[in-house]
């Protein structure tokens, strides 16, 4: 520890004060409810979607923030996304409260310790991975052990140098902010640049090339059997495609449901999907394609449908790109459905029309974007690495400052 600075338990130095609920007895009184959806990953509020609702007056009274408080997210998280997550409120007027997912995190002594330096050290607690051991899971949510979270050993110098630290901090991540801001922009180009060429390939083809029905010039148009394939718990060579694999012009298998062998050999009766099929999502969502890549035993879940191209007129990866086109997306969204929840009968999956070069063209074409799909593919690696990077400095940042490096 260095020299002038003391440890102290998280649950000596602050007070906390459990979430709000609504309650039932009046008078009430309209106030802000800050939830989980308004934390940011940076550690900030959101107030863009806000929920003003009206509470019991008394409710409220106990729990209204105040400028410093901070508040902690004690239930929630994801599959791959720790619960306690923490946010400063900064606001000085409005009536405010938060949810009976979080919890209130209120400095007992302010003189004692600086609130933005607190957060930031809670922050930091959060993106070091530490909250992952403070929790238990309960019907697929997180739940932060809040007695084993009030242990937390908090570094305290002297009130002077938590404010210095504090503005070292937030220069560095001004700077950090900045320059992810530009490779966002950048990223965002890069994507906007394949999207446009893809789009401006596919406009104005009507009068040029002879259009045909889908059905016209594929082999087969094969949907999934009408119920949900029974799944195993352990992994087996037979894997289901379901909407979720399905986005992007890709199929993506890391996270598929598994099959024992019957059932993958029923549900492909009709027809074994193979390498080269181009998926179409009819529902939830609507009109996602991607192409199967893989020799692996694989089989349509529910709401999709396979293309098998006739390739003596149709190139499948010309296919997969029209599929992404306005034109085709377009159609698609005429053909559908349904008030709620978007989908497309598979009788119509069959009345798509796609534009139809020569084959030679067809095979031009899918070069061109392909060539161009890999260089932004490279560019998007290199940003998000970039973005990867600027992630771990802002962890080695808050470390240095902790530990008294700053």
């Amino acid at each position: 520890m260095k020299k002038g600075w003391e440890r102290k338990k998280l649950g000596d130095i602050c007070s906390f004060i459990n979430g709000l609920w609504k309650g039932k007895k009046p008078p009430y009184i309209e106030v802000g409810v800050i939830r989980n959806k308004n934390f940011t990953k940076e550690g900030t509020l959101d107030f863009t979607e806000i929920a003003y609702l009206d509470v019991q007056q008394s409710q409220y009274a106990k729990r209204k923030l105040e400028y410093g408080d901070i508040i902690l997210e004690k239930s929630g998280g994801g599959k791959k996304q720790p619960v306690g997550r923490v946010v400063i409120f900064d606001k000085t007027s409005g009536d405010f409260s938060f949810s009976n997912f979080t919890s209130l995190i209120r400095i007992v002594n302010k003189e004692e310790l600086d609130c933005h330096y607190l957060h930031r050290f809670l922050h930091y607690f959060y993106l070091s991975g530490l909250t992952e051991d403070l929790q238990k899971h309960s019907t697929g949510i997180r739940n932060l052990q809040l007695k084993e979270y009030k242990e937390i050993e908090v570094p305290i110098p002297p009130l002077s140098e938590q404010r210095r630290i504090v503005a070292l901090i937030d220069k560095a991540f001004n700077h950090i902010n900045k320059t992810k801001e530009n490779d966002e922009k950048n990223l965002k180009n890069s994507r906007e640049l394949f999207e446009s060429t893809l789009q401006g390939t596919f406009a104005n083809q009507r009068d040029n090339f002879k259009r045909v029905y889908i059905d016209d010039v594929c082999e087969s148009i094969i949907d999934c059997i009408n119920k949900t394939a029974p799944i195993v718990d352990e992994s087996t060579p037979f894997k289901m495609i379901r909407t979720t694999n399905v986005k992007n012009g890709q199929v993506n298998l890391d996270a598929v449901k598994y099959v024992n062998e019957e059932t993958f050999n029923l549900w492909t009766r009709r027809q074994v999907p193979k390498r080269g099929d181009v998926i179409l999502t009819r529902e939830a969502p609507l009109g996602q394609v991607g192409m199967i890549k893989t020799n692996d035993h694989v089989f349509l879940g529910q709401r999709l449908v396979s293309y098998r191209v006739n390739s003596s007129v149709l190139e499948n990866r010309y296919l997969l790109y029209a599929f992404q086109s306005n034109d085709i997306q377009h159609q698609i969204q005429s053909l559908a459905s349904g008030s709620t929840v978007q989908h497309m009968r598979v009788p119509d999956s069959k009345k798509l029309q796609i534009n139809l070069p020569p084959l030679k063209k067809q095979q031009s074409i899918v070069e061109k974007l392909e060539a161009l799909s890999v260089e932004t593919k490279k560019l998007e690696d290199i940003y998000q690495k970039k973005l990867t990077n600027l992630d771990e400095l802002r962890k080695s940042i808050l470390q240095k400052a902790f530990n008294g490096e700053l």
